[in-house]
């Protein structure tokens, strides 16, 4: 039995600015991040008025705004969330400066900031806050990463007063204030909403720190200095406007081209360092490393039908390549394995011992011909009553899938091949791994991807039950197991720490056990940039870069 809390209320200290000094490397902010802070330090100097910084990234998103985690990187520098997750992981207030939970843990209320004002030069208020969630939660046209996380919990909202924002759910959800840190749940101007889909793809509005101006597809997006900005989050590194006039958000995919802009001078910073240049990039740049919660890189089963319907041929994959030398080798040991496909390392509550398949090919082979795979044809794929073990496996190549994620995949077919599987390996665009075309369950046998959370509550977005009269498009495994789905839910619903901590391992290690999610190494956010640039730093909920504290020294 769940005993009811008491409200709580939380309230926060006024933020201390920076002083104006002279300034020295010790006067840049901190890093952040429990990844890896390496690299040469900033330059010393005093701080330049003004600037533009130029910004090499890798992937462009079919629309500025959406639910992938890229349009997450590019939501933080012109949305504001109610609230922020701070570097010890702890929730802050943003435009939330306070909120209230309820007894029965089932109704949040949001005490906003006065006098925000969107781009547009609309008031930001409660009534806007509401505007926001209805349209990410409509369900003719959803945000699906929006209405993944909330949509199961949410019963409704109010508008109080214009600064009193107030949530209803229909039962306890544990992760509701740190989910609602992520770049997805920034507030947009209803004004702006209202011109229609085509414009909120291309110019979305929100009161951030800067605002978009333009965007030039194919090459780069350019944000502008909103001169107005009242409204940064209490984990900022200042208050009050960014200091740089614009950042030029460029789309660099090619890694040589990327890190080559770096190195020139043409970018000032720059995401995704690759790895074969990381250790030249430490001894030159100020660089950065965030291993992004949430759930790795990872190959999915399909358990809706053969093979992978049979946990004997699925645990005879995982045990069938050596998947921690083909990560260490592809990225140079630069990005971690992670063996347990179910969540990420630096996810609060991760299990390190789920998922651990040693490579053991002669483990595999006992399972492979305990389920009945004891022929073998003339190029050695094993079969059973004349049918080849052959599985294609999808994955969305140059857009989640870089150049040393399809050598791993590679290492991974070779290995399988030798006991007997043939993993036919089906590169997907980018276009056609996010617009449905693998949507239905015979279009695939595995499928490769991630997804970015800053806590374990993730896990019922991936495993809830795929139901006819309650679809989840997310469970790529196909596998429905009420109680996997019963073990999560109660962990959300928790409020005891340890309980939430035992029901995710013991989620996790289902998973595991059943060999449903393949793991093989996290997504990882790096950055790399000049010691003339200070305070570009990684926010903690999903790896997304900030510009709003950044300055150039002389």
């Amino acid at each position: 039995m769940i005993r009811p809390v008491r409200t709580l209320r939380t309230r926060l200290l006024p933020a201390l600015g920076l002083a104006a000094c002279v300034v020295l490397a010790a006067c840049s902010g901190p890093q952040t991040g429990d990844g890896r802070s390496t690299g040469v330090p900033p330059a010393e100097g005093e701080y330049l008025s003004g600037g533009v910084i130029e910004y090499g990234h890798e992937q462009e998103p079919p629309c500025i705004h959406g639910g992938w985690v890229q349009n997450a990187y590019l939501a933080r520098q012109y949305l504001d969330n109610l609230v922020s997750l701070d570097d010890s992981g702890q929730v802050v207030g943003w435009l939330a400066t306070s909120w209230d939970i309820s007894p029965d843990r089932r109704t949040y209320t949001f005490h906003l900031k006065p006098g925000v004002k969107f781009t547009d030069g609309t008031d930001l208020d409660a009534a806007a806050v509401k505007t926001t969630f209805a349209a990410y939660l409509n369900p003719e046209a959803p945000n699906g990463t929006v209405a993944a996380y909330i949509g199961p919990y949410f019963e409704s909202d109010e508008a109080v007063d214009p600064l009193t924002y107030r949530m209803h759910l229909k039962s306890p959800y544990d992760p509701l204030l740190t989910v609602l840190t992520q770049g997805y749940f920034g507030i947009q101007s209803p004004a702006a909403l209202a011109r229609g889909a085509k414009a909120n793809c291309e110019q979305p509005i929100g009161s951030g720190p800067f605002k978009i101006v333009r965007w030039d597809r194919n090459r780069s997006i350019t944000f502008e200095r909103n001169d107005n900005y009242n409204s940064a989050p209490a984990n900022a590194r200042h208050q009050g406007p960014a200091y740089v006039d614009k950042v030029i958000w460029k789309f660099l995919k090619d890694p040589v081209l990327r890190y080559g802009s770096l190195t020139s001078g043409s970018s000032d910073v720059i995401y995704n360092v690759p790895a074969i240049n990381w250790a030249d990039a430490t001894r030159r740049f100020q660089t950065e490393q965030y291993i992004t919660p949430g759930r790795p890189n990872a190959i999915t089963l399909n358990a809706s039908h053969a093979p992978f319907d049979d946990p004997l041929v699925r645990q005879a994959l995982a045990y069938s390549a050596d998947r921690k030398k083909a990560v260490e080798t592809a990225y140079l040991g630069v990005v971690p394995y992670n063996a347990n496909g179910a969540l990420s390392q630096s996810t609060p509550d991760y299990d390190p011992s789920a998922g651990d398949f040693p490579y053991d090919p002669a483990k595999a082979n006992q399972l492979l011909d305990e389920a009945g795979w004891t022929g073998r044809d003339a190029d050695g794929i094993r079969t059973r009553n004349g049918q080849r073990l052959t599985a294609r496996v999808v994955y969305p190549a140059d857009s989640i899938v870089g150049a040393e994620g399809a050598v791993i995949l590679q290492d991974v077919a070779a290995q399988a091949r030798e006991v007997g599987f043939d993993l036919q390996l089906k590169p997907a665009t980018q276009s056609a791994y996010f617009g449905g075309q693998y949507a239905k369950p015979d279009t695939y046998d595995a499928i490769v991807g991630y997804w970015t959370s800053p806590t374990p509550g993730l896990l019922l977005i991936n495993w809830r039950q795929r139901l006819e009269d309650n679809p989840n498009p997310f469970n790529n495994a196909y596998y429905n197991d009420p109680h996997l789905q019963g073990l999560i839910e109660q962990a959300n619903a928790s409020p005891d720490p340890a309980q939430r901590t035992r029901l995710y391992a013991d989620a996790q290690q289902l998973i595991a056990d059943d060999a449903l999610a393949i793991g093989l190494y996290t997504q990882t956010t790096s950055i790399a940039s000049s010691p003339k640039l200070h305070d570009v730093w990684i926010e903690k909920s999903q790896g997304e870069p900030v510009f709003a504290d950044a300055r150039f020294v002389k």
